[in-house]
């Protein structure tokens, strides 16, 4: 069976969720072999192997923490020569897809991205992709070279498949251009015991009728008592009432979770792009007429005032 890469997305050795949903896709299409680079590359390698990974190449070097994506391009590259794989596959990341795109143009090869499902085709991997804000879903293949995928969080399941998961080092040696962007500063990420937008199963949101930053607390303890994270409108967002970081839509993020509930969001075309792709669409919302209850699972008309502190303390009581 043809091997496909899969590159690592970690924090020091510890696997993200994407990467481990890829390698369930991977599996449908070939035996999945891992790149994992960076501090941490060597302490990945027992996650990946549970989840399907046949081999996990590793490499470290300051270079990657040091510069910006063309260090870790050169790495995939070389990982791309040593395997020949039948595919390349990438978390959807706003870093992912520039790795991607970069290493297509490298190789020669077409490149598919945000895809939201893949299988095995008579001509290579064929991708699902939500497409035109979430209005049409294609079937689409690669035509020339290896094909390279972006694929978005939450679009497969996390599946235990252990595997051999022979840790090999990978031989990389780095372009001109590797240290053309030198990060001088970083700020840590300021925690809220949430999950990450882009990849929590349920995700809250709240939009103009929410009607003031203080009110947003209302949303959140209803994403708390589900260990959901927080999303926001546009709209919310501009009148700076929750962060730009937090914002869901064709402007933000794009967000597939298993459940996604929508408060006083109408429904706008720009708000449906980010998250159509999500399983269950819940929507709150006083306005009968709201665009959004055109594409909900379940809908709610009413006051979120009233329904969603009802909704919280409903779910707190039968947790408890």
């Amino acid at each position: 069976m043809a091997e496909v890469l899969v590159y690592v997305d970690h924090v020091d050795g510890a696997v993200r969720k994407p990467t481990l949903e890829l390698l369930t896709l991977a599996r449908r299409i070939g035996e999945p072999v891992a790149v994992a680079l960076g501090n941490g590359a060597a302490d990945t390698a027992a996650a990946l192997a549970e989840h399907g990974a046949t081999r996990v190449l590793t490499h470290d070097a300051a270079e990657y923490a040091d510069y910006l994506v063309v260090p870790k391009v050169d790495a995939l590259q070389a990982a791309f020569e040593a395997v020949s794989p039948a595919a390349v596959l990438v978390p959807s990341s706003a870093e992912g897809k520039e790795i991607a795109a970069r290493l297509a143009l490298r190789i020669g090869s077409g490149i598919i991205t945000d895809a939201v499902d893949l299988e095995a085709g008579d001509s290579g991997p064929v991708a699902t992709q939500s497409v035109f804000a979430a209005s049409f879903t294609t079937k689409t293949r690669v035509s020339k070279g290896t094909p390279v995928i972006t694929v978005k969080p939450n679009s497969a399941a996390v599946e235990a498949a252990p595997a051999a998961g022979a840790v090999e080092a990978l031989e990389v040696t780095f372009g001109a251009l590797a240290t053309g962007t030198k990060v001088t500063a970083r700020t840590p990420r300021e925690s809220t015991g949430r999950p990450e937008l882009t990849e929590a199963a349920i995700v809250v949101s709240g939009g103009r009728g929410v009607n003031g930053t203080e009110n947003f607390a209302i949303i959140e303890a209803l994403a708390d008592s589900l260990g959901a994270a927080v999303g926001a409108s546009r709209a919310a967002v501009d009148a700076g009432w929750y962060p730009h970081t937090n914002q869901v839509g064709q402007t933000g993020k794009s967000v597939s979770p298993q459940l996604y509930i929508a408060n006083g969001i109408s429904g706008a075309i720009q708000h449906r792009a980010g998250m159509q792709t999500s399983k269950t669409i819940v929507a709150v919302n006083k306005d009968a007429e709201a665009p959004i209850f055109d594409l909900v699972d379940y809908g709610v008309v009413g006051d979120l005032f009233d329904v969603v502190p009802q909704l919280t303390e409903e779910i707190n009581t039968r947790k408890g």
